[in-house]
């Protein structure tokens, strides 16, 4: 099987790369390769790879500076996901498009589910939101829209790089603790999708790491494990605050857990919880 990685640079993209098995050829192609806003840049990408499936995980994730820059949040996420579609239906190839937990508003709090009414609350979600919708139009069954959250690898900016980075610059850090999501390594969701080639699933699924944290609570866990495995020298304190004392130009939802029993289903995959994922990918980094 051959694949075609959109975004390939990044995180999702790197890790397939990586944790690609025997027989799944991964072709990872970064965004100054291919541009997917340039149509006739991907269907020369397509021709040349001629892929099985294309991974389109090429994405405007600056959630706050979307807020200022609505068009080009929408053309990458919405324009540029139409554009992959369309050029898969040409060539006959299926495709996973990955979208967020912030399609959901986060005023309920009960884990979303993939047929739940999505209700985006800023710029970002609606564009990733509107992709979803223009990879459903132009592929229909061929295409797999792929939910998840809050991921992160050591590898590029995320999360755990920031926080790994204060830890080591700061005593004290305020963290929010009122918005609870799941944190999900890069390596587990390459898994999934991987599997979700593999198997030729199709609709509109979540897939996440199990459990549930609030941001607060994600950066206590890095502190401990990353103390724990000499990354960083010692623990700084952590404060809990809430979302009113950290402002940011675009809200977000108050709870965005995913619920992702459709997807075991399908995958045949049990998520690992979180704090696992974080403490296996820490224990594979060289000490400080």
């Amino acid at each position: 099987m051959r694949v075609l990685v959109t975004g390939g640079g990044g995180q999702l993209g790197r890790a397939l790369v990586a944790e690609a098995p025997d027989g799944i050829e991964v072709h990872a192609l970064a965004r100054r390769q291919l541009d997917v806003t340039d149509p006739a840049a991907v269907a020369r990408a397509l021709e040349t790879v001629r892929p099985d499936w294309v991974v389109n995980a090429a994405a405007y994730t600056a959630v706050d500076r979307a807020e200022s820059e609505p068009d080009r949040a929408l053309a990458v996420n919405r324009d540029g996901a139409r554009i992959v579609a369309e050029a898969c239906r040409r060539h006959g190839c299926r495709m996973v498009h990955l979208s967020t937990d912030y399609v959901f508003d986060g005023n309920r709090g009960t884990p979303y589910r993939p047929e739940d009414a999505p209700c985006p609350v800023n710029t970002y979600a609606r564009s990733k939101l509107a992709g979803e919708e223009a990879v459903r139009s132009a592929l229909g069954d061929r295409a797999l829209i792929l939910r998840t959250a809050w991921v992160y690898s050591v590898e590029g900016p995320s999360f755990l790089t920031t926080m790994l980075r204060l830890m080591r610059e700061r005593e004290e850090l305020r963290v929010v603790e009122d918005q609870v999501g799941t944190p999900t390594s890069a390596r587990s969701l390459a898994r999934a999708v991987l599997r979700a080639a593999e198997r030729n699933v199709s609709g509109t699924h979540h897939w996440t790491d199990a459990g549930v944290a609030s941001w607060y609570d994600f950066a206590v866990a890095i502190a401990e494990e990353a103390a724990a495995r000499g990354l960083i020298r010692r623990v700084p304190r952590i404060r809990p605050i809430p979302t009113r004392d950290y402002p940011t130009p675009a809200p977000r939802p108050a709870y965005s857990v995913l619920d992702k029993t459709s997807a075991r289903r399908a995958l045949g995959l049990e998520p690992v919880h979180w704090r696992r994922a974080l403490g296996e990918l820490l224990g594979k980094q060289p000490a400080r």
